[in-house]
């Protein structure tokens, strides 16, 4: 479980991780191999978009460390079946799965503000620190070019308090679950918006659906 290097220089794998990483129970998910898959994808001197979610899957073999994203195999899960709703009436198309690796790949950073949770226990390890991770990293990658946010919810709103800058596009709804998607969230087209705010940029857009 060693964070990839292009990371590992941030202060929290210095103070906060080696005590984490003592209390993480065998059986945690995404799993060892999963934990740091969000920030082995997308480095910080790529990261273009920056979508926060809040912990893994808590159902073995669905969650593969992208926030929001899941196994290939996996159903869609509720919020991720109303994100891909929006993507199709805003860009008119999906990508094949669950399995959000294809925008990781182009600079998406899918951070959870807790990389780690029990089976059957969402929210487990929610007070554990981890959060300070999540607001280091998007500091990194802050210092590399603007960024878009993506922030769906309070809780993806109240942990990245105050980083955004006035360079970078903010995006700031209700969350895609089905108890507030119909409150902001349906309807934001978001995908478009920041495809359009990057090319303005002479940036690449967005393969939303790779």
């Amino acid at each position: 479980m060693t964070p990839p290097e292009c990371w590992a220089h941030l202060p929290f794998f210095t103070d906060t991780w080696p005590d984490l990483r003592d209390r993480l129970p065998r059986d945690f998910l995404p799993g060892p191999e999963h934990l740091f898959a969000a920030l082995t994808a997308t480095p910080p001197q790529d990261t273009r978009v920056v979508i926060l979610g809040q912990d893994p899957y808590p159902t073995p073999g669905h969650a593969n460390g992208l926030a929001f994203s899941v196994t290939p195999e996996t159903p869609l899960p509720r919020s991720l079946k109303n994100i891909y709703t929006e993507l199709r009436d805003d860009i008119g198309a999906t990508p094949a799965t669950g399995d959000l690796s294809g925008w990781a790949a182009q600079g998406v950073l899918l951070l959870n503000s807790a990389l780690s949770v029990l089976p059957g226990q969402a929210g487990a390890h929610a007070r554990w620190g981890w959060d300070r991770l999540a607001r280091e990293a998007v500091a990194e990658a802050q210092r590399h070019q603007p960024l878009a946010f993506l922030l769906w919810g309070a809780h993806a709103q109240k942990t990245l308090k105050g980083l955004p800058r006035p360079q970078d596009l903010v995006i700031a709804t209700a969350h895609p679950s089905p108890l507030s998607a119909r409150r902001g969230f349906f309807g934001s087209r978001p995908f478009s918006r920041i495809n359009a705010w990057l090319q303005d940029q002479g940036r690449a857009p967005i393969d939303w659906t790779a």
